[in-house]
C-alpha cells in the first residue's frame, strides 16, 4: 500500500505545538523565495548555486584546518591561540548555505529542477561535510592533538551515516527524515562554533550526540517497513503518546517549542561550556585527554 509523504510529515508533527522558529522559518523563506526569483530573472541556474555552496564550504574548510582551535578576538575566554581563522569560516559558511537554501528554491520557481541536479546537490553536500571536517581533522593533525582528530573523524562519519540512512531508507520508504541532527543543525552548529572561536567544543558535540539521530532514523525505516509489509498502521514519527514522550523533547519536529527548547540548549553548550571547562577547548591540561590515556 503506497504511502504519500505528505503523510510522513502529518505523522512527525502530530501533537507538536508551533515555536518560535516556526514564525522565524515562515518569514525566512519568504525572503529566501524573493531572492531567488530575482536570481531566476539575473540567469542564475540552481546548478550554479549549489557549485558556488561547495566553493564557499570548501573555504571554510580551508579557514578550519589554519585555526580550528583559535579563539575569536572579541570573545576571549579560556587560554589558547587567539585569529580570526574561525570567523572567516563563520562567514565562508553563512555564504555556502544561502547557497544551499536558495539553490532549491531557484530551481522550484524557475522551473528548473532536473534529476541529475538533485544527484548533483546530494553528492556536492556530502562534499562540503568532509570539507569541513576533514579541515578540522588537518589543524589538530599538525598540532598533535589525537583527541580532536578522531573527534573530527567520528563527526565526519555521523554527518555522512545520517545522509545514507535516510537516502537508502527512502529506496523502501517515502520519507525517513526523522531525528534532531539534520544536516542544517550540524552546519547551524559550526557556524555558532566558528562565531564564538569555540570550534573544538563542536566536535565533541557533533562527534556524539548525532550518533542518535543515526540510530533513530535506522529503527524508524525498520519500524515502518515492518508495518508497511504487514498491512499495518504506521508508527509514530514525531512524539510518543503520554508523558514519556513529552519529555522526549529531540523527537518532535522543526518548528516546535520543543525542538526550540533543544536547540535553545545545544546553542547555550556550544557558547557556554568551553568557558567553564577548558579542555572543551583544546587547551589546557586536558587538552589532548586520549593522548594522555595512551601514554603519549
Amino acid at each position: 500500500m503506497p504511502v504519500e509523504r505528505a503523510e510522513f510529515r502529518k505523522l512527525r508533527e502530530a501533537g507538536a505545538p508551533p515555536g518560535i522558529s516556526r514564525a522565524i522559518g515562515l518569514r525566512f523563506v519568504a525572503w529566501r523565495d524573493a531572492l531567488a526569483r530575482k536570481l531566476i530573472r539575473a540567469g542564475m541556474t540552481p546548478n550554479r548555486l549549489t557549485v558556488l555552496g561547495l566553493l564557499m564550504t570548501a573555504g571554510a574548510g580551508c579557514c578550519l584546518a589554519v585555526g580550528a582551535s583559535q579563539q575569536v578576538p572579541y570573545l576571549q575566554g579560556a587560554a589558547g591561540p587567539v585569529g580570526w581563522s574561525p570567523v572567516l569560516a563563520g562567514l565562508f559558511l553563512v555564504l555556502a548555505g544561502a547557497c544551499d537554501m536558495l539553490d532549491g528554491a531557484v530551481a522550484r520557481l524557475g522551473n528548473m529542477s532536473t534529476r541529475f541536479g538533485q544527484i548533483l546537490d546530494s553528492v556536492l553536500d556530502r562534499f562540503s561535510d568532509m570539507a569541513i571536517y576533514v579541515g578540522c581533522a588537518l589543524h589538530f593533525t599538525w598540532q598533535g592533538n589525537v583527541t580532536y582528530q578522531l573527534l573530527a573523524v567520528l563527526a565526519l562519519c555521523h554527518a555522512c551515516l545520517i545522509s545514507y540512512v535516510k537516502a537508502r531508507s527512502e529506496n523502501l520508504i517515502p520519507d525517513c527524515s526523522v531525528g534532531y541532527w539534520m544536516r542544517g543543525e550540524r552546519i547551524a552548529a559550526v557556524l555558532i562554533g566558528c562565531a564564538t572561536g569555540h570550534v573544538p567544543a563542536v566536535l565533541w558535540q557533533q562527534a556524539i550526540s548525532p550518533f542518535f539521530t543515526v540510530v533513530r532514523r535506522l529503527s524508524y525505516a525498520g519500524r515502518v517497513v515492518q508495518a508497511m509489509d504487514r498491512h499495518e498502521a504506521l508508527p509514530a514519527a514525531g512524539p510518543v503518546p503520554g508523558w514519556r514522550g513529552r519529555l522526549q523533547l529531540w523527537r518532535y519536529p522543526r518548528g516546535s517549542i520543543s525542538y526550540d527548547l533543544v536547540t535553545g540548549f545545544n546553542i547555550a553548550y556550544i557558547v557556554l561550556a568551553a568557558r567553564f571547562w577548558p579542555a572543551l577547548q583544546a587547551s589546557g591540561y586536558w587538552a589532548d585527554p586520549l593522548a594522555r590515556l595512551l601514554g603519549r
